[in-house]
This record gives C-alpha cells, structure tokens and sequence, in this order.
C-alpha cells in the first residue's frame, strides 16, 4: 500500500441552486441504498469494497475505533487482510471496550497492526493479560484528550446509520469519544442499515467524510442479567432515597437494572447517563422518566452510547426524547455539578474499611478500566442535593469470598477514592 498523502479534488465554482438540487437527489439516493451518488468532486462516493479504506490508512498512523457496536467490522476486516499480507507498517488502533474477538488482538500481525484499549472487555482482557494489548488509564471524560495526544492524525473508522434527506449520518448507538472528532479528524464510515439513526451532536455530513462503504449487519445484543433476591434488596434501599425530580445516571448489569425496575412509583425523574440499557425503556415509555425537572437538556434522556437487546435499538431509533452526545460532554463533573439532585449510581468489585472502591482490578490483576465512575461521582458530590451510591453484593461466588475487606491487597487499585465516595449500599444496607 502506498503511504502518500491524500489530495483532495478541487472545488468548482459555487452555484447554489444546481448544488443545491444535486445534494438533494444524492441523499434520496442514499435513503433508497441506491449504488450511484451525485458527481460532485468534493462529496465521496459509496465504495464497493471495503479495502478503499486502506488507501486512507498511513504507514505509523492511527485508527480510532468506536466501543462497542460502533466498530465497523468490514473494515476492520479488511485492516487486518491487509496486515495478514504484509500491506500494514505500523498501525495503532485505539478503542474501548471492543465487543468482537480479532486474530490481531492476540498479537497476530506484531508491530503491523496493534491495538490499545482504552477499557477492557471480556474479549481483550486476556489479551491485555497475556501482552497482545496495551491498556491507557482513563476516565471517560478525558478519553478524547488522551487519543488526541497519542493518535497524529488520525483515521476515524465507524459504524453510521444510512444519511438523512440533507446528508447527515448518525453514528448510531456510540457516540463516545468518536462524536468529538468530527470535523477534526478524518473519517470513513461503514453505513450500516441497522443501525439506528439518534439524535444529539453526533451527525456527520456526507462531505465531511473521505469516504464510506454499505453493510448490513445485526448489532451485537447483551440482554439483561438475571436479577436474584440480593438485586431487589439492594435496589429498593437505593430506590427510596431517590427523589422525585432527581437526574439519574446507571450503569449495566444486574443491580442498575433492579434499581429501575424499583422506581415505578416516582415522578418526573431525569436521565444524564454514560450509558442507555433495556432498563430504561419501560420508564420512559411509562413517563416516569420525562426530564421536565432537569437543568441540561431538559426533556431529554442523554447518554454517550447504548448497549443492550433489539428491544432496545428499535427504541432510540429517531426517538426524539434520545440524545446521545460525546462522553466529553456527558461525562464532564463540571456539568453533572450544575444538575440539582443529580443521582449516580454505579457498581464496584471491592470496597475496603475506608470506603475506597476497587472497581477495576480484580485479585491484582486489571479486570477493566476506571470508565465513568468518578466522573459521575464527582459530579453527584459538587451537586446541589447530589448523592452518590456504590452498589455491590457484599460476599462473591458462593458466599465464602467477602467482597468488604479491611484492606486492599497487593496490587489492587483505587478507582473511586474515599474523599468521593457517598454511600455504599450492600444487601445488609
């Protein structure tokens, strides 16, 4: 693969009507999944192959990948062909929590394609374990600044909802830390016709991009946790210190889950979250959940990316009450400060005497990464009528492991420290 540097086409003289119109019947296009586009020099055209990629992939660059669904896996598939054959010199891919299991993650390309994570997932945790990975210690609001300081120039690969009638993609369900790059890095989009279209800041127009290919593929689902008794004890203890009013952020799995489920009785709740799950439908749906008491983006549920069943997809899909924003924005403890009884509710693996919260290592060893935890805490901590809440059950496995100790032991680290956590809620209370 050639390493020389891409020139743009050159603009032609400006007449708005013609342009106008021409705009107009490339984006009709679009929505038809019609192949041809208008001709327009400084506008791409769709791709046939995912490998025209590669022509904007530099020897030592950088490729900046969104979490979760937002990966493009054609390509992604077509980074690691290229490496496989020797076609790649050095390239770095920089991504949280990646959700699909890849030859390159296991070191298989060395040096000519390699990956750093910016938290760990249950597919590159063995990775990072065994060497193949590299691992960026981070909060999720700050993510942006750290690949902006590692990543020169970068190529943003993502996911896209097929364009508006104006030209806008949507980058769906994760608009993380890939939103802040618009119109500061290069882009090409693999336009996925499942995946939906939501609202927030995080479009990008068809002349903003180098290029983009068409996919159609099911996103990857992770349906809720089974909830047990200890779920519902812990969530009702939660549930009556929230008020009505209160601007809640909740994380995954099966506690978060529980507490929502225990919130049927309250009135005109908020929703500011890092992430949107299956647990939130039924109280919007419900209009439990209306944001008419928030600060910041009032009426609207905002999150940064979404995770869950099809359930959940098909209902933020141009759901007008959905916002989904960069993590630099959602995440910031500045905001979620200036939110009145800002609720945030998240879950850790230990908890010592102290109250410190070990939320990212588990036996010494790195289990995932910081993510948003502090973030959100600080933020409930500066808020007027702010509360911050730890959940976790208070033993593991069969009962035999307690999970309060007196202290930390060698290598486990600190996530949430003891001057920023608020309460800690066990199954005791």
């Amino acid at each position: 693969m050639g390493g020389g540097r891409l020139v743009r086409a050159r603009r032609g003289p400006h007449h708005p009507a013609p342009a106008a119109r021409r705009l107009a019947a490339r984006c009709r296009a679009l929505t038809r999944l019609d192949r041809t586009l208008s001709p327009h020099p400084a506008i791409p055209t769709v791709s046939a192959s995912a490998n025209a990629v590669l022509e904007h992939v530099r020897p030592h660059g950088h490729v900046i990948v969104p979490l979760g669904n937002g990966e493009p896996i054609a390509l992604m598939d077509a980074l690691e062909g290229a490496a496989a054959a020797g076609d790649l010199t050095g390239v770095t891919v920089h991504q949280m929590h990646a959700l699909r299991d890849r030859p390159y993650l296991h070191g298989e390309y060395g040096d000519r394609l390699q990956h750093v994570s910016y938290f760990l997932s249950h597919i590159t945790r063995p990775c990072y374990q065994k060497g193949t990975v590299q691992l960026v210690p981070n909060h999720f609001s700050e993510v942006y600044s750290h690949m902006q300081r590692r990543a020169h120039d970068p190529l943003v690969i993502a996911c896209a909802s097929p364009a508006d009638r104006h030209g806008y993609f949507s980058l769906g369900v994760s608009a993380d830390y890939t939103s802040s790059f618009i119109g500061r890095a290069r882009f090409f989009l693999e336009v996925n016709d499942r995946m939906p279209r939501t609202f927030g800041r995080n479009q990008i127009h068809i002349s903003q991009i180098e290029g983009f290919i068409r996919n159609d593929r099911q996103l990857v689902e992770v349906p809720p946790p089974e909830m047990d008794e200890h779920d519902h004890t812990i969530a009702a203890f939660v549930a009556e210190r929230i008020p009505d009013g209160a601007c809640l952020q909740t994380g995954i799995g099966a506690i978060p889950n529980a507490i929502m489920s225990a919130l049927g009785s309250h009135r005109d709740l908020g929703v500011h979250t890092e992430l949107i799950s299956d647990g939130l439908v039924d109280l919007v749906e419900a209009g439990i959940v209306n944001g008419v008491r928030k600060m910041h983006n009032r009426t609207k549920v905002v999150g940064t990316f979404c995770l869950g069943t099809q359930r959940l997809y098909d209902f933020v899909h141009e759901n007008a009450a959905i916002e989904l924003w960069s993590a630099r924005y959602v995440n910031d403890p500045r905001l979620l400060s200036r939110e009145r009884n800002f609720v945030s509710i998240n879950a850790t693996l230990s908890v010592d005497f102290l109250g410190q919260c070990a939320s990212e290592t588990l036996a010494g060893r790195y289990y995932s990464s910081s993510g948003g935890q502090v973030d959100f805490a600080r933020g409930a901590m500066y808020s007027e009528g702010g509360q911050g809440f730890i959940v976790l059950h208070s033993t593991a496995g069969d009962g035999s492991i307690s999970r309060i100790v007196p202290q930390f032991g060698t290598g486990e680290v600190v996530t949430n420290s003891k001057n920023t956590v608020d309460k800690v809620v066990t199954e005791y209370g």
